[in-house]
């Protein structure tokens, strides 16, 4: 196993149920910041991306600083069990110690938590929700580089389903978030190669289905209304699992669809 082919041995849902775009399903009690049994071996790939390649990985916009502060209390404040918090230092469940840096929130952020983080608002008089910051260590064929500063529908250009309908219904759905009350999606993206950090956008890559690909990737997305600056938090905690490992824990029934 190479540094970027880091695997999951299970994963927390059943890839095998297609729901059509978006998707969405309330997340309730469930949390939306997660520790897998890939969590040290991630950390560690992204420990490397951010501090060797920041400008690929993490991405703002100036103007929201009150938006990323926002977002910095509310991940420490909903750190799942196994992180130890000591004034300004946090201790990772894999021991590795992280300052905290108020001056870099997305930053810091990214070297804490599973989850790629991805901020966005929507200022006064747009009709859609912008992406202002990010940390983005595994990107599933996009660049974040190519999508700050844009707004829903561009972000998602390249993905065949999301059509005008399904932009209408994305935008009310962002607009209609209530603090409190998160929901979440996942995809399935079968593919045949299992490196995390793919930020190749996909025009220059052929699909992601493939004929009895060994490796699933999935991402389980939440969406986070943050109560003060309304700002939406998209999180995104990737899952690569070989295909072995998704059939012995969810049966031979494993379908190509995304």
């Amino acid at each position: 196993m190479t540094a970027t082919h880091i695997f999951q041995k299970t994963i927390p849902y059943d890839p095998r149920v297609h729901r059509k775009l978006p998707g969405i399903q309330p997340l309730n009690e469930a949390p939306w910041l997660m520790v897998d049994d890939a969590y040290a071996a991630q950390m560690a790939e992204r420990d490397r991306l951010i501090a060797e390649t920041p400008d690929v990985v993490i991405a703002r916009v100036d103007g929201f600083e009150a938006e990323e502060q926002e977002l910095f209390d509310a991940v420490l404040n909903n750190l799942p069990e196994g992180f130890q918090r000591n004034d300004d230092r946090v201790t990772r469940p894999d021991g590795v110690t992280i300052t905290l840096d108020r001056s870099a929130p997305v930053r810091t952020l990214g070297q804490i938590v599973q989850e790629d983080l991805c901020l966005l608002t929507k200022p006064e008089g747009a009709e859609e929700h912008i992406l202002i910051s990010a940390v983005l260590c595994f990107p599933a064929r996009w660049s974040i580089r190519a999508k700050i500063g844009k707004p829903l529908i561009p972000i998602h250009a390249p993905v065949a389903e999301y059509d005008g309908d399904i932009a209408k219904r994305v935008q009310r759905l962002f607009d209609g978030i209530q603090p409190g009350r998160p929901i979440w999606r996942y995809n399935k993206l079968w593919d045949e190669d299992p490196t995390l950090h793919q930020p190749i956008p996909s025009k220059e890559h052929p699909k992601w289905v493939r004929e009895s690909a060994p490796f699933l990737r999935s991402e389980r997305q939440c969406l986070i209304r943050l109560p003060e600056t309304r700002a939406i938090l998209f999180s995104i905690h990737t899952f690569v699992i070989e295909r072995a490992g998704v059939e012995a824990q969810w049966g031979k029934n494993v379908t190509e669809s995304t």
